[in-house]
């Protein structure tokens, strides 16, 4: 069984992490599925293509989609747990959805080990399997820590060893902090952090809204039709 991913540098990024601040009431009118404004905010349209960009972040759905939703989460936040399975029902559904997946991992050691096997499955498995691993790991309940993310490795054929080898590469702190930092410019103040057509939306607006927001994205380029831009 592979050992823990090293906690020294596990710790010192966790450290490093931005401290949240008061999450903002809502620059356009979207609301919820209960029906109250969700947090969202518009974001500069170079730093969405710079967060595709990111070292390790992974693209499914259709990588030529004409709807791109990029998706900041943490594997212990129960509310990203939510949002996944209403992407991946989204992604099914609609073949010009792809899916940018950025992993955020701030709430604490076991999500940072998670995130480190997670990032070396990026690196040896093709954007499917990644995804089929991915989906994995919300399979079971319970915290998601390293050796949860190294046995949803082991689910789709990789070495573990290999795994294992990358997921304690000192490398893969700067990687996380670049996360970070782009969640942080983003204004990604709490997971989930959701970004499409040029507006932040902060926290799960539920499937129903969800669903509207991309539908409205791929109708006309915009997440509330006919809104001011």
């Amino acid at each position: 069984m592979p050992r823990l991913v090293r906690l020294a540098f596990a710790a010192a990024l966790f450290l490093a992490a931005p401290v949240a601040a008061v999450a903002d009431q809502g620059e356009l009118p979207i609301k919820a599925d209960d029906g109250t404004v969700i947090a969202n905010h518009r974001v500069p349209a170079a730093l969405e293509s710079h967060i595709e960009k990111l070292p390790g972040a992974v693209i499914v759905g259709n990588p030529l989609g004409k709807v791109t939703l990029a998706e900041f989460y943490d594997l212990n936040c129960p509310y990203c747990r939510r949002v996944s399975a209403d992407i991946d029902v989204l992604i099914r559904a609609n073949p010009e959805l792809r899916v940018v997946l950025v992993p955020f991992p701030v709430l604490g050691i076991p999500s940072i080990q998670g995130a480190r096997v997670e990032l070396a499955v990026a690196r040896l498995a093709s954007p499917q399997k990644f995804y089929e691993f991915h989906r994995a790991l919300y399979a079971g309940r319970g915290v998601i820590d390293g050796q949860r993310a190294f046995a949803a490795a082991k689910t789709i054929g990789l070495d573990l060893a290999q795994v294992e080898k990358i997921a304690n590469e000192d490398s893969l702190v700067d990687v996380m902090k670049a996360h970070l930092r782009a969640g942080d410019a983003a204004g990604i103040q709490a997971t989930p952090g959701l970004v499409i057509k040029g507006v932040a939306i902060v926290g799960h607006p539920g499937p129903k809204s969800l669903a509207r927001i991309v539908a409205n994205a791929q109708r006309c380029d915009a997440v509330i039709c006919g809104a001011a831009r």
